[in-house]
């Protein structure tokens, strides 16, 4: 027995279906409507629908390139109301995009007013614009009133719209298209006419020709901004044989000579979609933030072309380094990924080589010849047709005069009338044959035209004129019969057209040339900081609440400072701009600051807090220029520690790297350099204990071994040294004393040593 129920008639009920089912049918709907319709172009003619439309209803309003300009607010209204029902802003930023030359290589749409820039500012209203196509739109639609391709009903079926255009050019590989659909993406970049036509004619020649030996003709892309590509060719080749890849694109710039040594880099062409202004607030930030310390300044000095100035710190730096440190920090060098994700034939999305675009335009541009050529034939047939009954009544003029004059009805008389033997005279140079109704009659198209004809042309030069007329029609005539019927006078034919549009488009054309160039690009080494900074002396120096200040010049160490309320000194040492800074927490991580990021001593300086990522609740333990090769001793207050080298300690990054691991409440106490063969230990009870330094294991992490055994207390200090040399301390006064026989407080790591020796410090510290 089955659980399904049949309403009954007439019944209120609705029949209800699986929550998956429903969303999943809507959900793909919605995917293949933003797939077809939106996100992807057509391979054919390389537009996605908006663009279509908006060329479409720039031809209705008949706005050709050498007419007139119309209202923005005009145009996108149309598109709106009669072809595309969404926002007429989401429609006028499409048509502003067509217009702008930085985003587009060859604009579809020129206009007036202000458009928008390469800075990033936003088009004016549409009400305040105007626009019209180009030539370069024109060759779009160039066959469109030839049946050169389907129309279909628009949205509320009261108009037609083309499916796609004719397109005389691959506009998918010469302007790009860029889409985010749903679970797909497309991302393909502009290139050059000229090299595109080029690829085509040698794709006709040699129809399985490999993708490799298309890039004989075109290298790359050619971006609108220009700059340079120095992506390898290797890579390159794979990512138009997979439709997948990118390409790295740098700035075009040069070194322009101020004289005296002195010098300035231009930037002349940046990459492609980068925003002016936001590159330029990117390299204005580096150098607040010290990121390319030899960079000094950035102006923008750009009107109609790209002027960019990078003014070095110092004219000792090498062009070439400074701009290799700007390629890694900033827009400078992009990354350009490419993914020919395009609509074949309209209907199947498909990820395609560049041979296989270069194909779906070919086999659209094979199928538009036919058409038009069709199209063309029924014309002739049609003006064949008329042209035979004109030179019929030529050659029976007094009898048609008289059925005209004398005939109640005319019309019917004439085709009633038996003209056989001068149709025979009329199609006698050619197998052409015209339909009339009957055996020597003449059709009702023909006697219309008879009917329309004017006195004026009656004189025996027009007789000569249509049979020379018919005659150059029946030649037109056989040869796109010829044409229709042989696939190599297509592919002439189809060849012809490309070379014209390499003609009109090509090296002649105001954008024809290439502007995108190719470079190697050599490796972008790691530049030693000396490189890039300019070796000062300066004096660091750090509160006792962490305030840090680098002073130019080596100054008295003993001078008098200031510092704010209730702070005073804590660290204060001579360093270099080219210095890297040491900073040891009571938690035990150590961090990494660069003497020349450091704030001015002009003021109190600012809180070392604000650079590195230092609890509020640790404490600084030591403070320090780091050198190279060096060796350190770290201990906790729990009197545990390790030797660590000192190039294993730098952090890259502010938040620092934890060596010594403490667990609370013991906190990192002692970081001393290495030096010497023995190590002094000093504990919170006054004990001293000296040992071997080989008994201190070498590590780059951890908690380390006990160093000294506390029945109380913990670790105060400790110290390393040469035994031979004895161990020195400062006593009260202020005396440095030193201590050669140490056998009383020598013993094995981790013992808990004697007391200190007379006259040793009462803070329980070395130094």
């Amino acid at each position: 027995m089955s659980d399904t129920v049949d309403p009954p008639e007439n019944s209120d009920l609705t029949l209800a279906e699986p929550l998956r089912r429903a969303i999943g049918e809507r959900y793909l709907t919605y995917a293949l409507s933003t797939i077809m319709h939106r996100a992807l172009p057509d391979a054919r003619d390389g537009l996605k629908p908006v663009h279509r439309r908006i060329l479409y209803a720039m031809r209705e309003l008949r706005l050709s390139s050498g007419g007139g300009f119309r209202k923005s607010a005009k145009i996108s209204g149309d598109v709106m109301g009669n072809y595309h029902p969404h926002g007429d802003a989401a429609i006028y930023d499409a048509m502003a995009r067509l217009a702008q030359d930085f985003n587009v290589r060859y604009p579809l749409v020129d206009g007036q007013g202000n458009f928008g820039n390469i800075d990033g500012d936003n088009p004016a209203a549409s009400r305040y614009t105007e626009a019209r196509m180009t030539s370069v739109a024109e060759a779009l639609l160039e066959g469109l009133n030839e049946n050169a391709v389907d129309f279909r009903d628009n949205y509320d079926g009261t108009l037609t719209e083309p499916v796609v255009l004719p397109a005389t050019f691959p506009n998918l590989l010469a302007n790009g298209a860029a889409g985010i659909a749903v679970g797909m993406a497309t991302n393909i970049p502009p290139h050059n006419i000229t090299e595109l036509v080029d690829a085509c004619l040698h794709l006709i020649k040699t129809p399985d020709a490999r993708d490799d030996t298309l890039l004989n003709y075109i290298p790359g892309p050619d971006f609108p901004t220009g700059g340079i590509i120095v992506e390898p060719k290797e890579a390159i080749a794979q990512a138009y044989r997979t439709g997948r890849g990118g390409f790295r694109l740098r700035a075009k710039w040069e070194v322009e000579d101020l004289g005296r040594g002195q010098w300035q880099v231009v930037v002349t062409e940046i990459p492609y979609q980068v925003q002016k202004s936001k590159l330029v607030e990117k390299l204005a930030e580096l150098i607040q933030t010290k990121k390319v310390p030899i960079l000094a300044d950035i102006r923008d000095e750009s009107a109609d072309d790209i002027r960019m100035v990078l003014e070095p710190k110092t004219r000792n730096v090498d062009p070439d380094v400074l701009m290799n440190m700007l390629y890694r920090n900033s827009d400078l060098e992009v990354r350009f990924s490419l993914n020919m994700n395009v609509l074949i034939d309209g209907v199947t999305p498909k990820v395609c080589s560049l041979k296989e675009v270069l194909r779906a335009f070919l086999d659209f541009r094979r199928e538009v010849l036919c058409r038009r050529a069709e199209h063309r034939m029924e014309k002739i047939d049609h003006r064949l047709e008329v042209l035979e009954g004109l030179i019929v009544a030529f050659l029976n003029l007094d009898r048609v005069i008289d059925i005209i004059r004398y005939d109640d009805e005319p019309k019917p008389a004439l085709m009633r009338e038996d003209w056989s033997r001068d149709f025979v005279r009329a199609t006698d140079e050619s197998d052409y044959q015209s339909p009339p109704a009957g055996e020597g009659e003449l059709s009702e198209v023909q006697v219309e035209a008879i009917l329309n004809m004017r006195l004026r042309s009656l004189r025996r030069l027009e007789e000569m004129e249509l049979l020379r007329e018919q005659e150059e029609l029946m030649r037109e005539r056989a040869e796109l019969d010829d044409l229709l019927v042989d696939e190599g006078l297509q592919w002439g034919r189809i060849s012809e057209q490309l070379k014209e549009v390499k003609q009109t488009f090509g090296k002649d054309y105001a954008a024809g040339a290439r502007r995108t160039q190719f470079a190697e690009a050599g490796e972008i080494e790691d530049v030693p900081l000396e490189a890039m900074i300019e070796r000062e002396p300066i004096t660091i120096v750090c509160s006792q609440m962490g305030w840090v200040r680098a002073m130019t010049g080596h100054i008295d160490l003993s001078r008098e400072l200031k510092f704010k309320d209730g702070d005073g000194p804590r660290f204060i040492f001579h360093a270099e701009t080219t210095d890297k800074i040491i900073l040891f927490g009571s938690t035990g991580r150590f961090y990494t600051l660069q003497a020349s990021n450091l704030p001015g001593g002009r003021g109190m300086g600012e809180p070392v807090r604000l650079m590195v990522d230092l609890p509020q609740e640790a404490e600084i333990v030591d403070l320090f220029i780091h050198k190279p090769g060096r060796k350190l001793l770290v201990a906790s207050s729990a009197g545990d520690g390790f030797i660590v080298p000192e190039d294993d300690i730098i952090a890259q990054t502010r938040s620092g790297k934890q060596v010594l691991n403490v667990r609370a409440p013991a906190v990192a106490r002692v970081c001393r350099p290495v030096s010497g063969d023995s190590v002094a230990v000093v504990g919170e009870n006054r004990k001293v204990l000296v040992f071997d330094l080989e008994e201190l294991p070498e590590m780059v992490r951890g908690k380390g071994v006990r160093l000294q055994k506390y029945r109380d207390g913990g670790l105060s200090d400790a110290i390393t040294f040469t035994l031979a040399d004895g161990l020195s301390w400062h006593d009260p006064a202020g005396r440095t004393r030193t201590e050669v026989a140490l056998d009383e407080w020598r013993g094995k790591r981790a013992g808990t040593g004697r007391m200190a020796p007379r006259g040793f410090p009462r803070d329980n510290t070395f130094t």
